[in-house]
């Protein structure tokens, strides 16, 4: 619930341009977090969309409002209300999909995509590895900084989706990495 009024607008604004990447017909794969579940709102009345996600407050905007809706099962991890873990690896592996929408909680050019625990950091990754496009969503303020366990690589990353914030430097260092940059 903290991290959900932390930089809402900027939040907001990301989502909004992530929504202009889908399109109707799109398979997508929806992370945890509160940037992805701002998505998630945006997508009531998507009838003709696929939606896979491990996040149950995403999966409870969902469901019977709009998107195709497919729960990826798992242990429940409290801190970021999502399903994780080896349970949810047969589901994720036997999936493809065309866009994965991604949270991260700390993102560094050293380090790519980290999290604060090992059974986020794996299911992130293979959710990632289903996917024709990783769009990452992550406001200004995850960028430099670091956590526990590695959950994404930057070169897994096709898009990140981010807020005004980001350095200049950043944008460049990463752009050179193929990664497309888009400002929201």
């Amino acid at each position: 619930d903290v991290k959900a009024v932390e930089a809402a607008a900027e939040k907001e604004r990301i989502a909004a341009r992530a929504l202009e990447l889908l399109a109707p017909d799109d398979t997508v794969y929806l992370d945890s977090g509160t940037t992805v579940l701002a998505v998630a709102r945006m997508l009531r009345g998507w009838d003709r969309l696929t939606a896979v996600t491990n996040s149950l407050p995403a999966a409870t905007e969902l469901a019977g409002r709009g998107p195709r809706l497919i729960v990826v099962g798992g242990e429940f991890r409290e801190r970021s209300r999502a399903l994780v873990g080896p349970l949810t690896h047969p589901l994720l592996e036997s999936i493809h999909v065309d866009r994965a929408l991604m949270g991260t909680y700390a993102l560094s050019l050293e380090e790519g995509m980290t999290t604060t625990d090992p059974a986020e950091g794996s299911t992130k990754e293979l959710a990632m590895s289903r996917a024709r496009e990783v769009i990452l969503l992550a406001d200004s303020r995850k960028f430099g900084t670091s956590s526990l366990v590695g959950a994404g690589r930057l070169d897994a990353v096709d898009i990140l989706v981010t807020d005004d914030g980001i350095d200049a430097g950043a944008v460049r260092d990463l752009e050179q990495r193929g990664m497309r940059v888009i400002k929201a």
